[in-house]
């Protein structure tokens, strides 16, 4: 079922670039959640000519939390809705839900490729989406196999470019910093798409 509602968000592509107002919306979903919020002990000490030839920093650090970053990759014209949250519960996944339905056009269906995170499903969701019908879809990635879902990748580039080994002294500064990577690339969208036929198996993710 994911890998036909990639091929139809192929088929959006192309009748995009024809001119054809679109009836549905096709986005890939998750949460990273955990994301910690790290703070130097020490100052860095900077690279000295012919003694340390790089940045040297020391091992202890203070920890201010966690926060977690949501994000819905619209698969047809790369952009990248996003919400930075403290906590990751139903009532966080519903408030992203009601922006999304506030920034796609009335009377369009939003398809949602997701994982099986209880918060998907839960009460309060099922509530949400019958005070929404017809607005929402969720297409779910088997068990076990989240790695099918594109939004994946924009993850595991985030954690590479911005992420890793990141230093902040607060939630509101890493919220700053996460928010001003993500901003810039919205400038310029990267369209992900899911590279495989029908008949075989998948070959990945690359970006267009």
């Amino acid at each position: 079922m994911v890998l036909h509602t990639y091929e139809e968000a192929n088929i959006l592509k192309v009748q995009e670039k024809e001119g054809k107002e679109p009836d549905t919306f096709i986005l890939s979903f998750d949460e990273k959640s955990g994301i910690q919020v790290l703070d130097t002990k020490y100052p860095d000490l900077m690279p000295v000519p012919g003694q340390f030839p790089s940045i040297h920093r020391d091992y202890e650090y203070v920890r201010h939390g966690t926060v977690c970053l949501q994000a819905a990759l619209d698969l047809v014209t790369g952009f990248v809705h996003y919400r930075i949250t403290e906590r990751n519960r139903s009532e966080e996944f519903i408030d992203f839900l009601k922006m999304l339905d506030a920034q796609y056009p009335d009377g369009v269906k939003l398809k949602i490729i997701l994982d099986n995170l209880k918060v998907h499903s839960s009460v309060e969701t099922i509530q949400y989406l019958k005070t929404v019908p017809n607005r929402f879809e969720f297409i779910f990635t088997p068990k076990h196999a989240s790695w099918i879902n594109i939004i994946e990748a924009f993850f595991s580039k985030t954690t590479r470019t911005v992420l890793r080994g990141i230093r902040a002294k607060s939630k509101e500064e890493i919220t700053e910093r996460i928010s001003r990577y993500i901003d810039t690339l919205n400038q310029t969208p990267v369209v992900f798409k899911w590279s495989y036929t029908m008949d075989a198996n998948p070959a990945g993710v690359e970006m267009v």
